[in-house]
């Protein structure tokens, strides 16, 4: 039998493509009063939101962090993913070659004409597979990245191979602040019309930042997911988001999260604020969450959010199961597949309320 956190899904439900209008993904309500489960579409959203509702966005930016290079040794073919920076500077990666690299070790990092751009040195291996590396001249990061890297799509969309229109439908339309190796993907449903939408049924709208990392696509490998080492994500919730959050709230409105990211990090920040004792419900927030949301757990700061399908024993299903209900939320996804739902990043979505 299988755990109560994994599924079986047909291998076409998995969306290669997104739908060329964003807003035409189906939606599945799921009423978590009621136990029942109604399908509607992105676009139907707004009838959904209520008067002095707080909807909780992810300004995260996916940046190109997927690498090719050379080793300048061997001339071996060598991939990358650009994971960080550390406070030196020096950068945090995972990559493949044939064969062991060095340490240290150079490699030519080619742009996608296949050119040589910079050398990196592989300066040391580091915990989880990671490496510390370090360019031969001082380069702006992102402006490097900007120019030589791919978006690093997950390998269940075409093997991770991306294509050029990736580049902006993998990104959401209001992505600020550069720093995720993975789109926010509840996100990339929302076009700025369905937005303004929103606000005409007298709702208002927040962005809080998480920089989603490889981490999250890391599989439960245990039996008891109680065992596995949750993975930390950088997060900030400003002075502005923590007041209108609150502000809603004080006011009767629900807070609507928008991703499982959203709900970390608020939840991240409520729960800080309970064990400190302090009177409001979120305040200015940054650093690492290591956050680990699993049946039972009880939400401070989520009254409906947004999401889409998940990879099965992963700790995106675990959050979602959370909130919906275990035995709610595996309906859900048994009726999502059975109407044939679009699954995973390109996939449609759920609302939870």
């Amino acid at each position: 039998m299988e755990p109560w956190f994994d599924y079986d899904l047909p291998a076409e439900l998995i969306a290669q493509e997104p739908l060329i209008n964003r807003v035409d993904a189906r939606l599945m309500i799921v009423d978590r009063a009621r136990c029942t489960i109604d399908h509607a579409h992105i676009r139907d959203i707004p009838d959904f939101i209520r008067r002095g509702d707080r909807v909780v966005l992810n300004d995260t930016k996916v940046i190109p962090a997927q690498l090719r290079g050379k080793r300048v040794e061997t001339g071996g073919q060598w991939q990358g993913l650009f994971l960080g920076s550390t406070p030196e500077g020096d950068w945090k990666l995972v990559c493949k070659t044939r064969g062991h690299l060095k340490e240290p070790e150079a490699v030519h990092l080619l742009d996608r004409e296949g050119r040589v751009a910079a050398k990196l040195w592989m300066v040391e291996r580091l915990d989880d597979g990671q490496w510390r590396a370090r360019l031969d001249e001082p380069i702006d990061t992102l402006a490097l990245l900007d120019r030589i890297g791919r978006v690093p799509l997950p390998p269940y969309i075409r093997g991770g191979q991306m294509v050029d229109a990736d580049v902006e439908r993998y990104q959401t339309v209001f992505a600020r602040r550069p720093g995720a190796v993975a789109a926010p993907t509840a996100g990339l449903h929302f076009t700025p019309e369905l937005l303004r939408s929103v606000g005409q049924r007298g709702a208002d709208v927040s962005a809080v930042t998480l920089h989603v990392g490889m981490g999250t696509f890391r599989p439960i490998a245990v039996e008891n997911p109680a065992d596995h080492p949750m993975h930390a994500e950088w997060a900030e919730v400003n002075a502005a988001a923590a007041r209108e959050i609150c502000a809603a709230r004080a006011a009767e409105g629900r807070i609507v999260n928008v991703g499982t990211t959203v709900v970390r990090t608020l939840e991240t920040v409520a729960a800080a604020q309970r064990a400190a004792g302090a009177p409001d419900l979120v305040a200015p927030w940054q650093g690492e969450s290591r956050l680990y949301i699993r049946p039972p757990y009880e939400f401070l700061a989520t009254d409906a959010m947004v999401t889409n399908f998940h990879f099965p024993r992963t700790t995106l299903l675990l959050l979602v199961q959370a909130f919906g209900g275990v035995e709610l939320v595996r309906e859900a996804y048994a009726k999502a597949i059975e109407q044939q739902y679009r699954f995973y990043s390109y996939g449609d979505a759920m609302l939870i309320q």
